[in-house]
C-alpha cells in the first residue's frame, strides 16, 4: 500500500469559465517572464539600461521556441510522421515538446541578432540572464507535470508519482523526473549567483556555468526517463548531447578565464558618457575646450603685458583685481 505519492492533474488544462487556459503554456509564459524579470535586475546591476533584457528576449524568445520545437520534432519524429500518425500534430505546441537544447540554441540567434542591433556584447548579456534562464526552466518542467509526459522509471517511494492511464502511458507510479529535473535547475540557477557575486563572472562564464551545472544534471535525470527516444551504443541520445555540451561548456570557461580574465566593465557602451557635462560626449568637443582655454590663457596674458608697459602702476593694484584673473581660471579647471 502506498502511504504518499505525488497526484498527476485530471486535465492539463485550467478553464476560466468557458476559456481553457493550458497548464503547459502557462508554466512556459511563467517562466519566461521570470527569466526576462530576473536577467534585468542583474542587467542594471552590471551598468546596463533597463529594458535592454525584454528587448533582446523580443528576439531570442521566437527563436527559443522554434528551435525547441524543431529539436523534439526532428529527434522524436516517429511520434508525428509514422504509419497512424496526424503529422499536423508537431505544430500543437500546447501538447507539450519543447527540447532545450534546441531552444538555447536557436535563441542564442535570436540574441545575437539583438544585441547586435543594440550594440551590446552577448556574452555580457547571457551572463546577466544565465540564472534567470534556469529559473524559467524550474518553472516549465511543471507543465510536464500537466501534460503527465516525461516521467520515470516505476518506483514506490513516497514522492512517486502518479500516471493514469491514457494514450502511450500506463497507469502506475513512477519516478518524478519533472520535478527532479525542476529542483536541479533551482540549484543551478543559485549556483551561478553565488560564483558570479564570489567570482564575478564574465565574458560569457556565468552562461557556461549554467549550462555546465545544466547538463551534469540532465544526464542523470535523462537517464530515468522512460519514454520513447532514439539511442545511440545503447544510450539516450539526450544523455549523448549532455555529455558533449557539458565537455564544451566546461572547455570555454577554461579558455576564456585564461584569454579574457575579470568581467566587462561596460556592458552597454551608451551609459559610458553618463554623468559627463553636457557636450563632452560630442566629437571634437574636448579638443575644442582645450583650444577655447588655451586661447583665453593668450588673450589674459597679452593684455597683462600691456597693462604692465602702459601703466606701470597696475602692478600696485591691490589682490582681485584684473591680474588674478589668470590665476582664476587655472583654479577652475579642477
Amino acid at each position: 500500500m502506498e502511504l504518499a505519492y505525488i497526484p498527476s492533474p485530471s486535465s492539463g488544462a485550467i478553464h476560466l469559465g468557458p476559456l481553457p487556459l493550458r497548464g503547459y503554456a502557462l508554466c512556459i509564459i511563467i517562466g519566461v517572464f521570470v527569466a526576462v524579470w530576473y536577467g534585468n535586475k542583474r542587467w542594471i546591476a552590471r551598468g546596463g539600461k533597463a529594458g535592454t533584457v525584454a528587448d533582446i528576449a523580443v528576439w531570442a524568445v521566437p527563436f527559443g521556441l522554434v528551435g525547441g520545437r524543431l529539436y523534439h520534432v526532428i529527434t522524436d519524429y516517429q511520434l508525428y510522421f509514422s504509419e497512424g500518425e496526424n503529422w499536423v500534430d508537431a505544430f500543437k505546441i500546447w501538447q507539450g515538446g519543447l527540447g532545450i537544447w534546441g531552444a538555447i540554441a536557436l535563441g542564442a540567434v535570436g540574441a545575437w541578432i539583438g544585441c547586435r542591433r543594440r550594440g551590446i556584447p552577448l556574452p555580457a548579456w547571457a551572463d546577466a540572464l544565465a540564472p534567470g534562464i534556469a529559473f524559467a526552466q524550474a518553472i516549465g518542467r511543471w507543465g510536464n507535470w500537466f501534460n503527465q509526459e516525461l516521467y520515470g522509471k516505476p518506483t514506490d517511494l513516497p514522492w512517486a508519482l502518479e500516471i493514469s492511464e491514457g494514450p502511450n502511458r500506463e497507469a502506475g507510479l513512477y519516478h518524478p523526473t519533472f520535478l527532479y529535473e525542476s529542483l536541479w535547475c533551482v540549484g543551478v540557477a543559485l549556483l551561478v549567483i553565488w560564483a558570479d557575486r564570489r567570482f564575478k563572472l564574465g565574458h560569457g562564464r556565468a552562461f557556461a556555468l549554467y549550462v555546465a551545472g545544466y547538463c551534469a544534471g540532465r544526464g542523470w535525470i535523462e537517464y530515468l526517463r522512460v519514454d520513447q527516444a532514439h539511442e545511440v551504443l545503447g544510450i539516450r541520445l539526450n544523455v549523448w548531447t549532455s555529455i558533449v555540451v557539458f565537455v564544451l561548456a566546461v572547455a570555454y570557461f577554461v579558455i576564456s578565464a585564461r584569454l579574457r580574465p575579470g568581467r566587462e566593465e561596460i556592458v552597454e557602451p551608451e551609459r559610458a558618457g553618463v554623468g559627463v557635462s553636457d557636450g563632452s560626449d560630442t566629437p571634437g568637443a574636448s579638443d575644442a575646450s582645450s583650444a577655447s582655454d588655451a586661447l583665453g590663457a593668450s588673450d589674459a596674458s597679452g593684455s597683462s603685458g600691456a597693462s604692465d608697459s602702459g601703466k606701470p602702476d597696475a602692478a600696485k593694484k591691490p589682490e582681485g583685481s584684473a591680474e588674478s584673473v589668470p590665476d582664476a581660471g587655472k583654479a577652475g579647471k579642477g
